[in-house]
């Protein structure tokens, strides 16, 4: 089983009629990436807090439609967080947030995860507010600390971090307990580094997402693999990240070794480890198909295993 941990919260998507209305749709980086994950079939569990609002119950409903284990859910009676995106004319988006007294950011650390969870995702919200931005860092160096693999995506959201300088040495911080580093180009100028750099300190592999330019992994035996994006008629770009990181965590986890064993594990590499051998252009190439589908629809709407079945590595 992954584990998909963080923030679930309601996008307010600006829709074309009636002009200036905003339509409620689930959101959140990891929410986005565990929904994705159930629907391709990957067996997966979200551990979050989530409101007992209104809000609230339509998140959890999205998760239990895409067989999302939902087991390591806390409640809250405080409200739901709001993001609202502004969308660019080539359907990017940028974001504004409510999360003042909401729930999500009342996370707690849970009891060791279940036998059989074989993954670990993080990132986002979530490890930027407070309280609850120390629970989930306090889970990532436990679950690490027992082998797992553990995937990163920060999702840099400028308006939500007070103190850059603070949240990037906390961000090195984390680079010895976590496997695969995933991020975007803006994330990467944002946080200032390089892949060697970030490999330097205790991930097995670096994944770059580039847009309309596809994505690049960089692994720590030197070794560096690219594909293109997949050309499509782009709704907007609300999810497509967090589609790859459920892509690249249905890939990895059937190389990955069982905790406590694999490259990264042991002195010098940090606590945690990376997946086993990886035909990487394929997974890269799987992962370009299902963020190119997510970019066709409105919202984040990631697809489903069945409609990526004939994805193939690019030539």
């Amino acid at each position: 089983m992954i584990v998909v941990g963080g923030e679930a919260l309601i996008d307010l998507v600006p829709v074309a009629e009636p002009p200036g209305a905003l339509l409620p749709r689930p959101g959140g980086g990891p929410y986005n990436t565990a929904l994705a994950l159930g629907r391709l079939g990957a067996p997966v569990a979200f551990c979050s807090r989530i409101s007992t609002d209104g809000f609230g119950a339509s998140l959890l409903d999205g998760l239990r439609t895409a067989g999302v284990d939902l087991s390591l859910v806390q409640r809250g009676p405080e409200p739901t967080t709001l993001a609202v995106p502004s969308l660019a004319p080539d359907g990017s988006a940028a974001y504004g947030f409510y999360v003042e007294g909401t729930a999500d950011r009342l996370f707690r650390l849970p009891p060791e995860l279940p036998e059989g969870v074989r993954a670990l995702a993080l990132g986002t919200c979530s490890l930027v507010l407070e309280p609850g931005a120390s629970a989930y860092e306090a889970l990532l160096r436990r679950e690490a600390g027992r082998g797992l693999l553990t995937l990163l995506d920060p999702n840099i959201r400028p308006a939500l971090i007070a103190d850059p300088a603070a949240y990037r040495a906390r961000f090195l911080s984390w680079l010895p307990y976590i496997g695969v580093l995933k991020l975007s180009e803006e994330d990467a100028a944002w946080l200032g580094g390089r892949p060697a750099d970030w490999l330097a300190a205790g991930p097995s592999a670096v994944v770059l997402t580039r847009g309309a330019g596809g994505l690049t992994v960089w692994t720590r035996e030197g070794a560096e693999h690219s594909v293109p994006a997949r050309r499509v008629a782009v709704a907007d770009t609300i999810g497509a990240g967090d589609t790859v990181n459920a892509a690249l965590l249905h890939r990895l986890t059937a190389s990955a070794p069982g905790p406590g064993h694999g490259p990264g594990h042991g002195p010098g590499n940090g606590p945690g480890h990376g997946p086993g051998p990886v035909d990487w252009p394929e997974v890269l190439s799987y992962a370009a198909a299902a963020a190119a589908l997510t970019c066709t629809r409105a919202g984040a709407e990631p697809p489903y295993a069945a409609e990526l079945s004939g994805a193939r590595p690019t030539p």
